[in-house]
């Protein structure tokens, strides 16, 4: 994701995954006073938990490609 790094790039992508990881896990586990959860954070925490899995799995592990076939 970061190729424009260089030799940073994985340090980077790490610190990319931690701090998408945090706001995931905190957006989606967030609740009110009254036991509710708040729509928007949970929006946002969902999509931060799709850019960690896609960097994770496509930048750090190497597993899969999601790049546009021929």
């Amino acid at each position: 994701m970061f190729e424009f790094a260089g030799a940073w790039e994985m340090p980077i992508n790490i610190i990319f995954l931690a701090v998408t990881g945090f706001i995931a896990v905190h957006g989606i586990r967030y609740r009110d006073e009254e036991g509710k959860s708040d729509f928007v954070r949970l929006l946002f925490g969902c999509i931060a938990g799709v850019f960690f899995m896609m960097v994770l799995l496509q930048d750090v592990l190497g597993v899969v490609s999601f790049a546009p076939g021929p």
